[in-house]
Formats: structure tokens, C-alpha cells, sequence
């Protein structure tokens, strides 16, 4: 009956969007992200948002990823105090004063068109584009800096984080391309793009191959061959025992209704089959295989802890693939200011490449990130980790210090915390204004800072 409700609901809640104007397909793939019992003024704002980010074009992988409305990047007081300070340091750098440009409220801004495919610059055995670019003089590293987030973020976000990291154009990438699920992010770095290579043993990109003995319950009515973004958390049991029910009462092939609903609760939450009419949700060690972590990389956390910060973190083998031209560049090892640092994502990538880390200046304000952090590290590493819990006690004057000690440092990485810009995070979605978003201005105000130190050497 739970299940013929919602089912009654969501049929009404479609054909209501739909005598507003919207297409059925989108209507249908607002609810899959935002839920059935989301008002229609939300559901309405999803679609608008979704249209907006050109998300028409991706299907339903990664659906809830999608913003939902559009958002200020900053307020007033903030706006005005960033604007002035980074007028100041454009100038230190040559760069074009903050002032001189569009304002920062991101309703302004026209969205950055996202690539369709959206496979970055290049791929690997890609051999059929070729793609280059000029970076902006103040841009050029060493320092090189590597920054993420997701790519389907509220308007204006990506041209604000762009204008904030010297004009520098985002790089999207899929993860789908690489591994076997998907997961759209942006990147702004001012690494090389020539010459990258990839991790090896190539991971797989298909659920079968990464899961074979999935196959057998696989249902003939189920198309899915890759999966969609791994989530921070998993779904209840009484979802799946609700699943098995509806599965249990229909025939084989199920109805097309039931068919539908089961196919966007699979999708959403990324379900696999473990029997005849079951599904459960991943396990934390595969999730750590399909972002390329070391197998047990998060145990001795609880299991609702590992898929919070597993769901937060890097695919490694597509920064990887990003960070693979430092190899040659640096023989002796890389100084790393690692921001946000979660559960090293990035520090797994460079020693997967066999990039020798001398130090790691780590902030992260997470204990059980930092523990699994600092428990990898132990068991892999021989250089130096300096770990710093608050990114605001990272005071230009503690870099100077940093960067005369360790004669500076080779790269900055991070992603800031995407918790206001996800659409996944429907009820908090403030966009940079959001508390842990916004702490991307720390990363600008670290990264200048660094330059700035290097540049007294």
C-alpha cells in the first residue's frame, strides 16, 4: 500500500509539472532528485536549475547532483571585503582588479556551458583531440595548484571560483570516462595538460567488470552498465525490503510502473542486485575499489562515518591522470599544501604515480578523516605529515613560515567542502554563500598567499 501511494503521489506530482508546462521526462527526473514528497515549488525550481546546467543532456547518472535554484555567489559585507582584498593582490600579481569586472552576485553571470561529453581536456589513448591553452601570466606555476568541486553547481558559482583563481577555464570531467561510475566534477589547476598518463592497472568501466558475480540476478529490464555518483550515505533497509515487495506482488517482467520506480531508487542510490527480486546497497570496501582507494583505506570507522567520507573524496584515478605530469617534473619529490584534505584522495594519487611526497602540510577539520588519513600514511610513507585541524588558523604569516621552512611548496590541492552546491543537499543549498562552501575563499586567500611568500624567496 506504501508503494501504491507513492507511486498515486508522484504520478500526480508529474502531471501537475507537466499542466505547468514542464516536459514529463524532466518532471520525472526533478522528483528522482529531490523526492516525492518535495514541494512543487521545489520540484519547479529543480527542473529551472536543471535546464540551466544543460543537465538535459546527461540522462540519469548523477541525477541528484543537480542544483535546484539559482543563489547570490556572496552577500553584501563579504562581497565588499573580498572584492577590495583581492583588488589589492590582482595588482601585486599584474592581474586585472576585481573591481574593474562584473559584480560578484552570481545571479549576474550567464552559466559556464558545461562540455558534452564532459571529458576534460583530454583522455587517456586519446589521441584524436587536441586541446591547448594559455594560461593567464600570474597564473603560471610553480606554485601549481589543483582545485575541485562539483560540476553542476548553482549559476554563477564556476565563473565566480574561475575569476577568483585568475580567470583560469574549469576543466569538467566525468569520472564515468575513467572508472566505473560516474561523477561530475570541475577542476581549475594551471598543471600541464600535455604528456598525463594514466594510473595502471586501468580500473574498470563497467559494474560487471568491476563486480562480475553481479551479474547473476541482474534482471534483462535493469540497463544500467555503469554507476551513478557515489553518495555520503546508503540507502534504509526498509526502502530495499519495500523494493523486494513491489518486485514479489508483480509478474516477471514486473509492470512498467513498477519497472520506473524501481529503476530511480536503483539509480539514485546506486543499487545492485544480490538476488531474486533484492537489491542492497554497495558495501564501503567496493566503493573504496570504485574511487581507486586501497582496499580497507576507511575501515575502523563505522560503516555511516566510511560512506560520508567516501562520498566526499577525489576519484583518484582521474586526478591521477590530472597530477601524472608532475612525475617527470619533480624526480626528488613534492611539498604539498593539501586543503580539505578529507581522506587523501590526492595524497593517494601522487604515491599511486610513484610520486615521493617529502612533506604534506595537511587541513583538515575532520578527527576521523584525519585518523584514516594519518593511518595510511603511517603504513606507506616515509616523509613528513603536518596536519592543522582549521583551515583559519592558516595565516598568511603561518604560510610565510611554512614556505621558508620547506624553501616552499610544489603544489596546492583541494576541494572545498560541496555541501551548499550540491543538489543532493536540497535544503542547504546557499551556493558559495553556504558555511562550508565558502570556505573556497580560504582556498584563493592560501593560494596567493603562497605565491606571495615564494615570490620574497
Amino acid at each position: 500500500q506504501d508503494f501504491l501511494r507513492e507511486m498515486s503521489e508522484k504520478d500526480n506530482k508529474i502531471k501537475s509539472l507537466v499542466d505547468m508546462g514542464f516536459p514529463e521526462d524532466e518532471a520525472n527526473m526533478a522528483i528522482t532528485r529531490c523526492g516525492v514528497d518535495a514541494a512543487l515549488t521545489v520540484l519547479a525550481d529543480s527542473v529551472y536549475a536543471s535546464q540551466a546546467a544543460g543537465d538535459c543532456h546527461y540522462g540519469n547518472l548523477s541525477d541528484y547532483e543537480v542544483t535546484g535554484s539559482c543563489f547570490d555567489s556572496l552577500g553584501g559585507r563579504k562581497r565588499a571585503r573580498l572584492m577590495e582584498g583581492s583588488k589589492k593582490k590582482r595588482k601585486r600579481y599584474g592581474g586585472a582588479a576585481q573591481g574593474n569586472r562584473r559584480p560578484l552576485d552570481g545571479s549576474h553571470e550567464e552559466p559556464m556551458p558545461l562540455p558534452n561529453p564532459m571529458v576534460g581536456f583530454n583522455l587517456p589513448n586519446d589521441r584524436l583531440r587536441s586541446v591547448t591553452r594559455r594560461l593567464p601570466q600570474q597564473a603560471i606555476g610553480p606554485p601549481f595548484f589543483y582545485y575541485e568541486n562539483v560540476a553542476l553547481a548553482p549559476k554563477g558559482v564556476w565563473a565566480t571560483i574561475s575569476r577568483f583563481l585568475y580567470d583560469i577555464e574549469p576543466e569538467f570531467v566525468d569520472s564515468k570516462h575513467l572508472c566505473a561510475a560516474a561523477r561530475k566534477r570541475g577542476y581549475i589547476h594551471n598543471l600541464p595538460i600535455e604528456n598525463r598518463f594514466p594510473l595502471l592497472p586501468l580500473p574498470p568501466k563497467t559494474i560487471f567488470e568491476a563486480f562480475p558475480h553481479y551479474k547473476k540476478w541482474w534482471p534483462s529490464w535493469d540497463p544500467r552498465r555503469q554507476l551513478n555518483c557515489l553518495q555520503t550515505s546508503m540507502s534504509s533497509a526498509k526502502l530495499t525490503e519495500r523494493i523486494q515487495c513491489a518486485l514479489a506482488s508483480s509478474g516477471n517482467p514486473p509492470p512498467k510502473s513498477v519497472q520506473k520506480y524501481v529503476m530511480d531508487e536503483c539509480r539514485k542510490w546506486n543499487l545492485v542486485w544480490v538476488g531474486k527480486n533484492k537489491v542492497a546497497h554497495l558495501e564501503p570496501d567496493e566503493v573504496e575499489y570504485l574511487l581507486g582507494f586501497p582496499r580497507d583505506h576507511t575501515r575502523g570507522v563505522g560503516k555511516t562515518e566510511r560512506f560520508k567520507s567516501l562520498g566526499n573524496s577525489f576519484q583518484v584515478d582521474t586526478v591521477a591522470y590530472h597530477l601524472s605530469v608532475l612525475k617527470d617534473m619533480y624526480p626528488n619529490g613534492v611539498n604539498v599544501l593539501s586543503l580539505f584534505t578529507g581522506i587523501g584522495g590526492g595524497e593517494v594519487a601522487l604515491h599511486r604515480l610513484g610520486i615521493h611526497m617529502r612533506t604534506v602540510v595537511s587541513v583538515e577539520i575532520g578527527e576521523v578523516n584525519r585518523r584514516i588519513l594519518r593511518g595510511w600514511w603511517d603504513q606507506t610513507q616515509t616523509g613528513t605529515l603536518i596536519e592543522i585541524a582549521d583551515v583559519k588558523s592558516l595565516t598568511d604569516d603561518r604560510i610565510a613560515t611554512f614556505v621558508r621552512r620547506f624553501g616552499g611548496f610544489d603544489l596546492v590541492i583541494g576541494g572545498s567542502p560541496c555541501n551548499n552546491l550540491a543538489g543532493s543537499n536540497r535544503h542547504h543549498r546557499d551556493g558559495l554563500e553556504g558555511e562550508q562552501s565558502a570556505l573556497f575563499y580560504h582556498y584563493f586567500r592560501i593560494v596567493d598567499a603562497v605565491k606571495s611568500a615564494m615570490g620574497r624567496m
